[in-house]
């Protein structure tokens, strides 16, 4: 391709790549919320536990969505960007679809792991895309937009959800009359599905940036696409010791790693009785071991950047534990409304559903423009907006669980999710600054996997273990369920004790990034 083939940085082309981008994220976060609407009546149809919900909405999706993330985010840095996310957009809407053919907890888990591995394709591809359409100066706030589509399409997703299933349940009172006998949480998994197979034919259309061209380093991609996902493949898997010039020494650290992992995870399910939780989680959290122990050796400049860096070490560990937080209000927060104020599925989407769209949608924009503005005057810039956001989520958060009055408590959660959002764009933002451009897809893919292991799978299983525990104390389903939502803002703790080591090494280590690749043999 020609220096002339390649769309401007800014111009046309981007501006409708971002729009796309938008649109299929907001798809996404439809597919991927439309789950905590219709909870109540899956539980109630599928005779599960809060464990239960917390676990298909978090764990089932997210450590398989992590796994993924991880060669596809290679194959976004070798391929082309925009048909590896039509793909993976054309997957997820069919699984989503199918979730509304599952008849038990078993078959819903798998259709929710299909849409885990759908939607990894997604921000890898985009986050790269939209960096090479957009000049470093605007990146935060460009990020921020296409996040943006997180909060519309959990708000669409709780609307639609809630109202599929009231409107369909009152046409359809006896499921057996319905069209393939589908109950009202079944109907509404298959027609928000099926759209999204049509977008997928959309975005095929993206024109593809030149990779690094908003910066003026040009990205030499040498690597078969092919050869590049099967060797990632290889590298999340025990096979990746054979990569090492020192295979004893390779084996040796790979058990010692499994064993650590089946021990602490062998102890949590002797803990919590939850067998297919952490077997999930452990899963996941030995795949990722491997990859970072693969990616060593295998690409020496991309290990040191995303694990020698250490500012970047504590954004990817802190900004996940405030995902912890959202994710759980996100998966219960229709239940708790439900049970606490006794409101039907088409209130609580309506209400739920525009403040998560308008507030929600806000707080993104808001938190990504202000981020910009600081970074201007301040190093740690961008990091200062964790700081804010996380003292005003943590009152608003206690107002919204604790007041008797609904409104008051409508109130304080279209707060919160102004409050809650400001760190979205902000924190691929400082990930992608501190990595070379044929990195991002990778370190992309790695800030994911770190926000979907510990914001995700543990983040709503974890309130859904603590709610069954007091109600198992003789709490009532609705107070159990409150406690649980309250202990879960106390892992802001860990957030706040990120930031500030991250605000200690960003000064030092972003202007040193070129300088360190160079002297490990990177060609820049």
């Amino acid at each position: 391709m020609s220096e002339n083939d390649y769309p401007k940085v800014g111009g046309r082309s981007a501006k409708i790549a971002l729009v796309l981008l938008v649109i299929v994220y907001i798809f996404n976060f439809v597919d991927r919320q439309i789950l905590s609407v219709l909870a109540e009546e899956i539980k109630a149809d599928l005779n599960i536990t809060d464990s239960d919900l917390g676990f298909l909405f978090g764990t089932a999706f997210a450590v398989f969505y992590s796994i993924f993330g991880i060669p596809l985010g290679r194959l976004a840095d070798t391929w082309s960007r925009k048909n590896l996310l039509s793909i993976g957009l054309a997957l997820w809407s069919l699984m989503t679809a199918l979730s509304g053919t599952a008849k038990s907890l078993t078959a819903l888990s798998v259709y929710r792991i299909g849409v885990g591995i759908g939607e990894s394709t997604a921000s890898p591809s985009s986050y790269s895309i939209l960096s090479d359409y957009f000049s470093p100066k605007v990146r935060s706030t460009i990020l921020s937009i296409y996040s943006s589509g997180v909060y519309l399409g959990a708000g669409i997703g709780l609307f639609l959800g809630g109202w599929i299933v009231e409107l369909w349940t009152e046409a359809y009172p006896d499921p057996s009359l319905a069209p393939l006998s589908l109950k009202g949480w079944q109907a509404a998994f298959v027609l928000v599905g099926l759209p999204g197979v049509l977008l997928a034919f959309l975005t095929w259309q993206i024109k593809e940036p030149k990779r690094g061209g908003s910066e003026g380093i040009e990205s030499i991609i040498t690597t078969d696409p092919l050869t590049a996902l099967k060797d990632e493949f290889i590298g999340i898997s025990p096979f990746v010791i054979f990569s090492a010039d020192n295979r004893l020494r390779a084996t040796a650290i790979n058990l010692l790693m499994a064993s650590l992992i089946s021990s602490l995870c062998f102890a949590l399910y002797k803990l919590t009785g939850d067998l297919i939780q952490w077997l999930a989680f452990g899963l996941g959290a030995y795949i990722l071991s491997c990859w970072i122990h693969g990616l060593k050796f295998r690409d020496p400049v991309t290990f040191a950047l995303l694990f020698k860096t250490k500012s970047l070490i504590f954004t990817v560990v802190g900004f996940p534990f405030i995902s912890f937080v959202t994710y759980s209000i996100a998966a219960f927060g229709p239940a708790f409304y439900m049970r606490n104020f006794g409101i039907t599925e088409g209130e609580v989407a309506t209400i739920l559903g525009l403040i998560t769209a308008v507030f929600g949608t806000l707080g993104v924009v808001i938190g990504g423009y202000i981020g910009d503005r600081l970074r201007e005057k301040y190093v740690n810039g961008r990091l200062y907006v964790g700081f804010g956001l996380i003292v005003l989520a943590v009152p608003m958060a206690m107002g919204m669980l604790f007041t008797e009055s609904l409104l008051m408590s409508y109130v304080y959660y279209s707060l919160f999710q102004i409050a809650t959002p400001m760190w979205v764009g902000i924190a691929p933002t400082t990930v992608s600054d501190l990595v070379l451009p044929r990195m991002r897809g990778v370190a992309g893919a790695y800030y994911i996997l770190m926000v979907s292991m510990l914001g995700l799978a543990l983040g709503p299983y974890t309130i859904g273990y603590i709610s069954d525990y007091f109600f198992s104390l003789g709490y009532s389903d609705a107070v159990s369920l409150k406690y649980a939502l309250a202990w879960g803002q106390s892992a802001l703790l860990i957030t706040v004790i990120a930031l500030i080591g991250a605000c200690y090494y960003l000064p030092k280590e972003e202007p040193t990034k070129l300088d360190r690749a160079r002297k490990l043999g990177e060609s820049i």
